[in-house]
């Protein structure tokens, strides 16, 4: 005595158990049918994995190596073409002992489809296009501090994971690493202030610590006792430019700064002037630590002040760092 299977097929086939190359023993199903919907394409027009698979189906004639040319098994296939002929309201495939067959109404929507599949490759070059130009530099905009004693070594090791990015560097106080990317002059940008800049999102990326050093042959490299607050904040300093985290840090620990002795845009002239003897400076403790180490400057105490710092990594808000400029966040942070 026969006997006959109730897996359910696609379309077609013959009332009885039928074999052949897609193992299909259904019955024929009753047509499709539509439920018209509204709102956007994407709850009406099938997506690219099922136009992808009735493409592959129409070119192997059979559902079973059309499955698994696209990855998956063939009950998720059938199901997937089922679910397409309910989208559409039409049957697309007929199966028959000799295979997968389209329907008038499938090679239509298959020819269609050929022109939707071939319309989303062109898109997929066209972002790959875009990512590898984005890929392929990296704009850098840092404070002075960080350009100079931290910077370096992330780059160093950004070169080892992306040898084919051209990255540049552009160093500024805290305002104008601020300015540049706002202005889209920057993908990542690194600062040493107090607050987060306007318009852009941070991350702390490292701490530092402001102290004051002078040369050794100054008064206060000989002194017993720290110095206070106020005395620090009525002495002429030489000190960086305002709009650095620097003397942001400095002002707001102190209430208000006496006029600079000299006042220099780069932490790297500022330490000079020091080490020359022009008078006391207040400098990141990461730019000083050799000139500490050979006694070219000396550190003085400041007693119930807190000059510590954090340095963040900023972006402009909602555009969240991507491709080098990731790398480069993520290295920052181990």
């Amino acid at each position: 005595m026969g006997s006959t299977s109730d897996t359910p097929g696609i379309m077609g086939g013959t009332p009885g158990g039928t074999t052949g190359p897609d193992a299909a023993q259904e019955s024929a199903p009753a047509p499709p049918a539509y439920a018209p919907t509204t709102g956007s394409l994407a709850y009406r027009v099938p997506d690219l994995g099922a136009l992808e698979l009735l493409l592959a189906v129409a070119r192997l004639g059979s559902l079973g190596a059309a499955a698994r040319e696209v990855g998956i098994t063939q009950p998720a296939a059938s199901s997937r073409i089922r679910s397409m002929e309910r989208q559409l309201g039409v049957a697309l495939v007929d199966r028959s002992p000799r295979g997968s067959r389209l329907t008038d109404a499938g090679a239509l929507v298959t020819d269609w489809a050929r022109r939707v599949v071939e319309a989303a490759e062109a898109f997929d070059a066209g972002a790959q296009a875009l990512r590898d130009r984005r890929d392929s530099r990296l704009r850098v905009a840092a404070s002075m501090t960080i350009a100079e004693y931290l910077l370096p070594g992330w780059l160093l090791a950004l070169r080892a994971q992306r040898p084919d990015t051209a990255v540049s560097l552009l160093a500024g106080n805290s305002a104008a690493v601020a300015e540049r990317l706002l202005s889209d002059e920057a993908d990542l940008g690194f600062v040493e202030g107090l607050t987060v800049p306007p318009g852009l999102d941070a991350v702390v990326v490292a701490r530092d610590r402001l102290i004051v050093v002078t040369a050794p042959g100054h008064p206060w490299a000989r002194r017993r006792e720290p110095l206070s607050p106020a005395e620090l904040a009525s002495t002429p300093l030489v000190l960086r430019e305002k709009g650095s985290g620097t003397r942001q840090v400095l002002d707001a620990a102190l209430g208000g700064l006496a006029r600079p002795l000299i006042e220099l845009s780069s932490t790297t002239a500022v330490k000079a002037s020091a080490v020359a003897g022009a008078g006391p400076a207040v400098l990141s403790e990461l730019s000083v630590r050799e000139e500490l180490s050979t006694r070219r400057l000396v550190s003085v105490p400041v007693d119930r002040v807190s000059l510590r710092r954090d340095l963040r990594a900023v972006w402009r808000t909602g555009h969240r760092p991507a491709g080098p400029a990731r790398d480069l966040l993520s290295l920052t942070r181990r």
